[in-house]
């Protein structure tokens, strides 16, 4: 198959899976986008918002529109790590010979959805770390590989609500993406009144395999970036850093902490999905510019100063993006002053 075949057939996936999960969601066009770029781009994505958004349905109808199989783990304070990953079991053979065998946990699944994940202590979330980078989990000294393609979708309600506890620096950084799930306009919340209190039966097609969904992330990686594209997508992520000596002001002045090259790559992999969904066959600003809140805002930890001026991470990293862009692009070096 020719490479125009190749990104042919994967604008028509990607807008195939996207119809069919706008068939159940109502609205969050821009979420649908983001999760599905997470996917093709090999990555986990971290659902934020507040109860009844429809954030468990989305990855739900996502996991019916693919031909993988789906399991899904509800977080709460008393779930142990083993009730994840599963655990050693006693068993007897027809000889009456006692042995152990390994019982999987939900987490060997292709999609598996964490359910409100910051519910469960931070030892169980951190259950899923190996999972999440190695896409294996070690269990009494014994390495167990979990299903390819494997993609973890978690939810979570906002930290400053009671009985959460908020994921580690370390957990974060292993999602792609954290998508801010907003409430919907009055218009949308009409037609999920209609749709959900109706007597009207909704049937998905499933049109993908795994086989597929490997041979695209193949694919989405063979994409060009162009090398004054891909200086941009590094300095913004150095710019987040206010220990480096061309960050911005609003860096030095606001930020504790910076993003790490997870946040980078996060960045350039997912412009590169958004770029080839549109059927482009290489990587702009632009798409670096309307990726880089998904990106980087979990990545970003404020100050004091920040916190205490309640200071939007979207916000400034918006501006981090106008300053790297122009410096880079305009004048070929970073931040000069």
């Amino acid at each position: 198959m020719s490479q125009d075949a190749r990104v042919r057939e994967f604008v028509s996936a990607f807008e195939g899976l996207r119809t069919e999960v706008e068939k159940v969601i109502v609205g969050h066009r821009e979420i649908i986008n983001h999760v599905l770029i997470g996917m093709f781009a090999g990555g986990h994505v971290l659902l934020e918002g507040v109860p009844g958004l429809g954030k468990t349905l989305l990855v739900k109808t996502l996991a019916e529109g693919l031909h993988l199989t789906f399991s899904r783990i509800q977080f709460t304070p008393d779930l142990m790590p083993a009730d994840i990953i599963g655990t050693n079991i006693i068993v007897e053979d027809a000889d009456g010979r006692k042995h152990f065998q390994f019982q999987h946990g939900p987490i060997f699944a292709h999609i598996v959805l964490s359910d409100e994940i910051n519910r469960a202590t931070p030892k169980t979330q951190s259950a899923l770390l190996e999972a999440m980078q190695e896409a294996s989990v070690t269990v009494s000294g014994t390495s167990r590989p979990i299903p390819s393609p494997f993609f973890v979708l978690a939810t979570q309600n906002p930290i400053e609500m009671e009985g959460t506890y908020p994921l580690p620096e370390a957990q974060l950084d292993r999602f792609l993406f954290k998508l801010r799930v907003r409430y919907p306009a009055i218009e949308e919340l009409n037609r999920i009144i209609d749709r959900t209190t109706q007597s009207r039966a909704v049937t998905m097609a499933r049109v993908m395999t795994g086989e597929q969904v490997l041979s695209f992330r193949e694919l989405i990686r063979e994409v060009p970036i162009a090398t004054h594209v891909r200086d941009v997508a590094s300095t913004i992520v150095m710019a987040t850093h206010p220990q480096w000596e061309h960050s911005p002001d609003v860096t030095r002045r606001f930020v504790r902490y910076g993003a790490s090259p997870r946040g980078a790559q996060a960045l350039v992999l997912g412009a590169k999905v958004m770029a080839l969904a549109e059927g482009r066959y290489n990587v702009s600003v632009d798409d670096l510019r309307t990726l880089a809140a998904p990106a980087l805002r979990h990545r970003i930890i404020l100050n004091f100063e920040g916190e205490a001026e309640g200071i939007d991470v979207d916000t400034l990293i918006n501006q981090i993006v106008d300053a790297a862009e122009a410096a880079t692009v305009q004048t070929k070096e970073p931040f000069l002053r």
